[in-house]
């Protein structure tokens, strides 16, 4: 390796393709940087490990910073999120004794899915998510919420456990992110149900993460590394290229996994069971496409709401999510910048044309399955 050397942190699924390809690619060599890419066996391994400074910067989940900051769960530190590294691309599936109690059901339709399971009796549903602050979590949350009289039980289980934890029956359900839910359909023990934008249709899933401090004394290895990720995701969203992503993401020691369970969540197609037909899914995964990579502050205000912030923990977790750096390290390689850092989450129907420093932004739909809005101010809710 030649170049600066940033140890960066990562747990093993397609989305943190961003790295890879920043990496193998040559994008973050051109920036002057080796990136040492540096797998993590949970996200609480690869939290605790950034805390403590043995990672210099890491995918993280992009509830974590936000959680952080407002000083829940493990070690204090503030973490703040550089930029978007994806968008959405994660499932929610069911055991297969679950699905056979759930009829005539369309792929991705959330609230006739939430109806079936709100008649379940009996013992709650114990349902596997990565990790308490993930976005996996807080939308489980939220569309449960539509159903109180649904039990559920949250359990914690690591992506690659996922399937297992379904075979051995600790979990009759789970909300993980891809290939993980692949993985279990293809042993045949679960079924997939929906994807996680089913419920919030433009939701921040990773997030680039570093120690403000690390940041503010490494400023240009900061800015370096934000430029070869952003052309990575810029390269990953080009169509033309996703079938190289595939074959460079099948081949790479960061993975470990074949092209096949890469696939889907590059292309969406999404198979939910073992013999059906593969269900496309528009936007299961953002890499770049519609400002996937800016760090809305309105999207932090989100999170932190959803863990129960007041006023002053609203204001903490938008500070932590760093459109300002964003537009300062960006700037420079033509990247367009909306006109404002914050928006009304929700409110998008249909693809719809922003203000922008270029005038070419187009953000996707980002409507929550319910139909209610987030205003990211307090004193307008």
């Amino acid at each position: 390796m030649t170049g600066t050397v940033l140890n960066c942190g990562y747990v093993p699924l397609v989305d943190c393709a961003t790295l890879v390809i920043a990496k193998e690619l040559g994008f973050a060599a051109e920036e002057g940087l080796a990136l040492n890419l540096v797998q993590q066996p949970s996200w609480s391994a690869l939290r605790d490990m950034l805390a403590l400074g043995h990672l210099d910067a890491a995918q993280m989940l992009s509830p974590m910073p936000v959680a952080m900051s407002m000083g829940l769960g493990g070690l204090p530190a503030e973490i703040d999120a550089l930029m978007v590294l994806s968008v959405n691309g994660t499932v929610f599936g069911v055991s297969n004794a679950v699905a056979t109690g759930i009829e005539n059901v369309p792929f991705g339709d959330a609230n006739a899915l939430l109806n079936q399971m709100a008649r379940r009796k009996g013992k709650p549903l114990r349902i596997g998510v990565p990790f308490h602050y993930s976005m996996h979590r807080l939308l489980l949350s939220y569309w449960t919420s539509a159903a109180p009289d649904l039990m559920i039980e949250e359990v914690t289980v690591p992506p690659p456990r996922m399937a297992d934890a379904v075979a051995d029956g600790f979990v009759d359900a789970f909300w993980v992110g891809e290939p993980w839910g692949s993985v279990a359909v293809q042993r045949g023990v679960a079924q997939l149900m929906m994807a996680g934008r089913s419920v919030w249709q433009f939701a921040p899933e990773k997030v680039l993460a570093a120690r403000r401090v690390w940041i503010e004394d490494n400023a240009d290895s900061a800015g370096k590394l934000m430029r070869a990720v952003f052309h990575a995701a810029q390269w990953l969203d080009t169509k033309k290229n996703k079938p190289l992503a595939i074959e460079i993401l099948g081949r790479s020691e960061h993975l470990s996994l074949s092209p096949d369970l890469i696939d889907p969540a590059i292309t969406g197609h999404i198979l939910p069971k073992p013999d059906a037909h593969p269900v496309q899914v528009d936007r299961f995964l953002q890499f770049h496409k519609y400002a996937a990579n800016f760090p809305w502050r309105s999207q932090a205000a989100w999170i932190a709401d959803q863990l129960g912030a007041d006023a002053a923990g609203l204001e903490k977790a938008k500070a932590c999510f760093r459109s300002d750096l964003y537009r300062q390290n960006l700037v420079g390689i033509g990247a367009d910048m909306p006109g404002a850092s914050e928006k009304k989450e929700g409110s998008l129907q249909f693809e719809t044309a922003v203000a922008s420093s270029r005038g070419h932004m187009i953000l996707a739909p980002d409507a929550f399955f319910d139909g209610r809005t987030f205003d990211f101010d307090p004193e307008n809710r």
